[in-house]
């Protein structure tokens, strides 16, 4: 056993066993990677360390957390295991940092006692809270919790209530328990709004004589039909020479927010607005966002802007950056705009079918130099005025779309151009990243598409596999397997980043990339305003270190808000489903793992679980390789974009999660899946780990859950694209929480 420890010894671990046991266990760690990484937990109590600057997470079977839960940062002890699986295995030996951020969960309290029954994904354990963290009219309320410890004699971690999100249920309470989750604000502090509010709305004439004036010249805005902040605009006129004058305007939030204001440190702090499904939170006032700093129609607007001069053929000729003021002439929405592009009729028609043709060559010469084309379906959520989802449709990316696109990508282009195509001289500047695939997993891509019957080229360079890569997109456009491509190509690929290190943009195929047209929602774009201003009058390179400490910061708020927003799409999408239990829909295969397939419908793209454990007509075997699944039995291989009937078994709105079961040969309603021929190679098992007994508290829930809905969609979907990796078949089959907590361990033998 190892030796307990008073609370007061802090979180690192040590061992107390006899002589020979120390020395053999102090030979076998001198002789393992030890790294730092944070805890990423599955429902089923074990967990992933994601490393830094390493693609290879740690497998940690729960006996060895030590007590580290979801978010924390600790210190591994890595063991690599030689495996079918290929992955590292260790033990938590230290927890560097508990982490920040709130589980989200029911409080329950009985007596003098209270525990926070927690909903997240990522979280096996309830939660105490010691008397006087919490009132009794509270009781059965959602609420947020910190842990705060987890001691030796408990077993379970304490923690405190940082916020009474509002009745279970409830649209507000739920929409603000996924913004709580993900450490995201639902609300501004009064004193940041009063600031906001003292900000003056008159332009001084003095303001204006020191700008570039745009007011005489035709510029349109085109946004969504429900926006209320516009960031952008075009205007657009002929010049003498026959080319073509286009300003890309946007709001000059810079002028407004000043550093060192409370406006300035919530901005930083937020880094980005987030995107609900029925809801914006904005990183900006509202007072700013929608009023100052929106580029109205017929109002005088203080902008920054990008100005290019561009002949017939597309070729950028001359630019220009510098601070303006419009007055926009035209509010667009995207649908006004398309019908100007296909019936060439409409108000201000010949500015918008100019703007078309000119987007149209951009967007030709951005692929022929390489960009990818990826273009997966973007599903939206309607909503009534309650938050009730009505509606679940496919979003349509039309010319319209794209034409603003092509615009802003200029500009965003041109800007890093100008200040980072200076070799040794260039100064200190935001860039947006994305660096070239990983070789290693462009390889596994190569083998993977080969079980479809598709062979890409041998590629010498990465501009060739782009090449490569677009042709296979077109290739399988429409196609049943079109999604399951799509989706494992992107997996191949890097994930965008802010970074003062340029490094291109790989999927834009440009040598310098940044974001500057979006300074009310996006930080690093008013950053970037800030740093053009000061070079274009002349400063000296600003603090390096600075600016790549709050693009490693932003980056990780904007990967928090991507989530967030997903989350919401998810509980509105098992909300609609819930009437439609039992009912049968046919779907396509879009993720496979070794306790299960995903299957997206096919009308809705709403995504739901078959879990291997409840399918009782076969024994599927999963294949890593061909992430495929083979019925022993039948011999039907299922893999990625097979089209399947299922029956929607359970919407389980606590924890986001669809469960499916598939219908099969033998049922009234069957329809047969698509069949490969039969891999020679020996499939992994597909066997799942259930959540182990919780503490006696357990019965005192009013709905306590079997083990098996607990766990149906927490695993991470390795397979799908979606999540991260799955456990080691044998920790899947034998690793359970520790039911009286991670304190006590067995010795190893």
């Amino acid at each position: 056993m190892h030796k307990k420890k008073n609370a007061s010894e802090g979180t690192k671990f040590s061992g107390s066993r006899k002589n020979t046991s120390q020395k053999g266990e102090s030979k076998g760690r001198s002789q393992r990677e030890e790294s730092i990484g944070r805890v990423s937990m599955t429902r089923e109590g074990y967990a992933f360390i994601i490393r830094e600057g390493n693609d290879e997470d740690v497998f940690i079977p729960a006996s060895r957390l030590r007590g580290a839960l979801h978010g924390d940062t600790v210190r591994v002890s890595v063991i690599t295991k030689k495996s079918a699986t290929k992955r590292h295995e260790g033990e938590v030996i230290e927890i560097v940092e508990r982490t920040k951020r709130p589980f989200i969960g029911i409080l329950q309290i009985v007596g003098e006692q209270a525990w926070v029954i927690c909903e997240n994904k990522n979280m096996p354990h309830d939660i105490r809270v010691l008397p006087g963290g919490f009132e009794h009219d509270q009781n059965g309320m959602k609420v947020a919790v910190i842990v705060d410890e987890w001691p030796r004699s408990s077993d379970e971690p304490v923690g405190h209530i940082t916020e009474v999100l509002g009745a279970p249920g409830e649209n507000n309470t739920e929409m603000h328990a996924i913004l709580t989750e993900f450490g995201l604000p639902f609300r501004f502090d009064p004193s940041v709004e009063k600031e906001a509010a003292k900000i003056s709305e008159k332009i001084e004439e003095s303001e204006i004589r020191s700008r570039r004036d745009f007011r005489g010249i035709t510029t349109l805005t085109i946004d969504p039909a429900d926006a209320k902040d516009f960031d952008d605009a075009l205007s657009i006129r002929k010049m003498e020479n026959g080319n073509w004058e286009i300003g890309v305007h946007i709001a000059d939030v810079t002028h407004y927010v000043k550093p060192g204001s409370l406006v300035e440190q919530e901005a930083k702090d937020r880094a980005t607005s987030v995107y609900l499904v029925d809801r914006t939170v904005p990183m900006l006032p509202e007072k700013l966002s929608n009023k100052l700093c929106s580029l109205r129609p017929n109002e005088e607007k203080l902008c920054f802007s990008a100005v290019f001069e561009i002949n017939e053929k597309g070729k950028i000729i001359s630019r220009w950056f510098g601070r303006t003021v419009i007055e926009s002439d035209y509010r667009f929405d995207y649908d006004e705009a398309q019908r100007v592009i296909e019936t060439g009729d409409g108000p201000y028609k010949d500015e918008i079918l100019k703007l078309h043709a000119l987007a149209f060559l951009l967007r030709e010469e951005r692929f022929r130099s390489g960009a990818i084309s990826f273009e997966r379906p973007e599903m939206k959520v309607e909503v009534d005025e309650n938050g009730k989802p009505v509606r679940v449709y496919q979003k349509i990316s039309k010319d319209s779309n794209w034409l603003i696109e092509e615009f802003m990508l200029l500009a965003n282009r041109e800007v890093a151009l100008f200040i980072g195509a200076k070799g040794k001289e260039a100064k200190t500047f935001v860039y947006r990243i994305h660096e070239e695939p990983n070789m290693e997993k462009v390889t596994i891509f190569r083998t993977f598409i080969k079980h479809f019957g598709y062979v890409m080229k041998p590629t010498k360079n990465a501009r060739e596999l782009s090449t490569e890569l677009n042709k296979l997109l077109t290739t399988t456009k429409g196609k049943p397997e079109e999604g399951a491509i799509e989706i494992m190509a992107l997996r191949s690929m890097a994930r965008a980043r802010y970074s003062t290190d340029n490094a291109g943009h790989y999927g834009l195929a440009f040598d310098y990339y940044t974001h500057f047209t979006s300074p009310i929602r996006r930080y690093p774009d008013m950053m970037v305003h800030r740093l053009l201003a000061m070079y274009l009058d002349k400063a000296k390179s600003q603090d390096k270190k600075y600016y790549e400490e709050r693009c490693k910061y932003s980056s990780e708020r904007e990967q928090l808000a991507t989530e967030a927003e997903r989350a919401s799409i998810k509980y509105k999408m098992v909300e609609f489903m819930q009437d439609k239990v039992g009912m049968i829909f046919d779907g396509n295969i879009s993720g496979i793992t070794e306790w299960g397939m995903f299957v997206e419908l096919a009308e809705t793209k709403v995504e739901g679980l078959v879990a291997l454990r409840d399918i009782k007509e076969d024994y599927l075997q999963y294949n890593e390789e061909s992430l495929s699944l083979y019925a022993r039995r039948s011999g039907k291989r299922f893999i990625l974009g097979d089209s399947v009937k299922i029956r929607v078994e359970k919407a389980n709105l606590e924890q986001k999660q669809l469960d499916f079961s598939l219908i099969w040969e033998s049922s009234e309603e069957e329809t047969e899946p698509k069949s490969l021929t039969k891999n020679e190679e020996r499939p992994a098992g597909n066997s799942r780990s259930s959540r182990s007994s919780r503490p006696a508290k357990e019965s005192r829930r009013e709905k306590p859950a079997k083990p098996a809905e607990k766990t149906t969609a927490d695993k991470k979907k390795g397979a799908s694209g979606r999540g991260k990796k799955s456990a080691p078949e044998a920790a899947v089959t034998t690793e359970k929480p520790a039911k009286r907590g991670f304190w006590d361990f067995k010795k190893k033998k």
